[in-house]
């Protein structure tokens, strides 16, 4: 089974610049997309969902913000939108999907970015500590769980280019990074540190800005964490880096079980 989650900067966009292609090529049974940016009725109307697929939209209430969406040619139940907590109850930005595949639960999550100004990085942490307690009933779950997505957060040195540069950088911050290793000492793995090894630098968003994607300057924010029933089924988890940042200016992360 194949799982390739995948941050797409805005669904009507990458439909333009040609993602049908990388359905086909990647070949992934369930795609879990963030920053979909879009309602159903914006979708372009000659676009169809790849062969095979069925999906789930969730969008964010305020337009062209957002949002996440999980495709799936894997008959898939919806368990549930949103994780709970003060800090969005509704989950009114559209930031996490948890659906059902078999005997896999997937909870596709969109974190919030703090980069923009300090009222949003306090958002970003209290988003992250109500994520990390919601997130506790699932890692001993016996039924496999992979919680994924795009989570602005690069976790260790090696998952960065320049790591002195960025210790004052939201997404890079020590208590962003401290949180990590909470989420870390709970039970969930990182499915693709646990399949290529500590210290392989190898990203998954780089910025638009200073030649980043040329001189790969780019930092690993996109995972696939999984309870210890979903490690004993890894088989491999790497980055696509070719071809995809023709979409989006992240790559996707695939998952193969």
């Amino acid at each position: 089974m194949r799982i390739a989650t995948w941050n797409v900067n805005g669904m009507r966009a990458a439909i333009r610049k040609g993602i049908d292609r990388f359905f086909d090529e990647i070949d992934a049974d369930v795609w879990l997309l963030q920053e979909t940016r879009v309602l159903e009725q914006q979708l372009p109307k000659d676009w169809q969902l790849p062969n095979g697929y069925e999906w789930i939209l969730h969008p964010a209430q305020k337009k062209g913000y957002s949002g996440v969406a999980t495709l799936s040619r894997i008959p898939m139940e919806e368990l549930g939108r949103g994780k709970g907590g003060q800090v969005d109850t509704n989950d009114s930005e559209g930031r996490v999907l948890i659906t059902k595949h078999d005997d896999l639960i997937l909870v596709n999550t969109y974190l919030p970015s703090g980069s923009s100004k300090e009222e949003r990085q306090n958002y970003k942490e209290a988003w992250m500590a109500e994520w990390r307690e919601f997130g506790k009933k699932y890692v001993n779950m016996k039924t496999p769980v992979i919680m994924a997505g795009d989570l602005n957060i690069a976790h260790t040195e090696a998952d960065i280019w320049n790591p002195k540069g960025n210790k004052k950088t939201s997404g890079f911050l020590p208590q962003e990074r401290e949180w990590f290793d909470e989420l870390l000492a709970d039970g969930w793995c990182d499915m693709f540190r646990e399949s290529v090894g500590p210290g392989e630098k190898t990203y998954s968003w780089w910025s638009n800005r200073g030649q980043a994607r040329i001189k790969d300057r780019g930092w690993r924010i996109d995972y696939l964490l999984g309870n210890s029933a979903a490690k004993k089924m890894l088989r491999s988890c790497r980055i696509e880096r070719r071809g995809g940042l023709e979409i989006s200016d992240h790559a996707p992360v695939i998952l193969d079980i």
